[in-house]
């Protein structure tokens, strides 16, 4: 039986990197927190924030200039006890930051604004601006029925990163810091 050279270095070299790459995963864990849903006189509006979305991979790649974005997916359920719930609509939203080298200032840009460019020098305030959701309209309050009981969920993502074919060998371990969140539900009667 012949051996190969390369056989023992690649399962030591899986005996190391699994185990790492298991711990990493598991100890970071984005969540979605303070959702609140609330209304106008015409639109139901959301607020919600993700806490532990920026780990220090994270921090590392924006502040090296690698655009990332973060979506948020929410849906609107009629709840029907006997039924499948009734989908009223569905959400997509993106927030996106980009750090500038050369001005020195981060820059966000939040799908449901707009796409209205907000500037920082701050990192923190730029954290804060991708991690939050305020006064978000998710549905007209004509689409819903006074007394009937709905559920509204949310759930955020980190986008995938692309980057040039030549750096995706570098970065090889990026991934390493993708998230995705639980779906958070709220009840209500409207």
């Amino acid at each position: 039986m012949i051996k190969h050279p390369f056989r023992s270095i690649t399962i030591f070299i899986l005996l190391i990197t699994f185990p790492a790459t298991i711990g990493v995963t598991s100890v970071f864990a984005a969540s979605l927190t303070d959702m609140v849903v609330s209304n106008t006189r015409d639109h139901l509006l959301l607020f919600v924030k993700v806490d532990g979305a920026f780990t220090e991979k994270m921090k590392q790649a924006v502040l090296n200039g690698i655009s990332t974005s973060f979506s948020y997916r929410i849906a609107v359920f009629r709840v029907r006890p006997l039924f499948p719930d009734k989908p009223v609509t569905e959400n997509k939203i993106t927030h996106t930051i980009k750090y500038d080298t050369l001005r020195k200032v981060f820059v966000v840009n939040r799908s449901w604004e707009s796409n209205r460019r907000m500037t920082t020098d701050s990192f923190t305030e730029a954290q804060r601006w991708m991690s939050e959701v305020k006064s978000l309209p998710i549905a007209s309050l004509d689409e819903l029925e006074k007394g009937v009981r709905y559920q509204v969920s949310a759930k955020a993502e980190l986008d995938k990163v692309t980057l040039p074919f030549y750096l995706n060998y570098v970065f090889f371990f990026l991934s390493l810091w993708n998230f995705e969140t639980d779906w958070h539900t709220v009840d209500f009667v409207y």
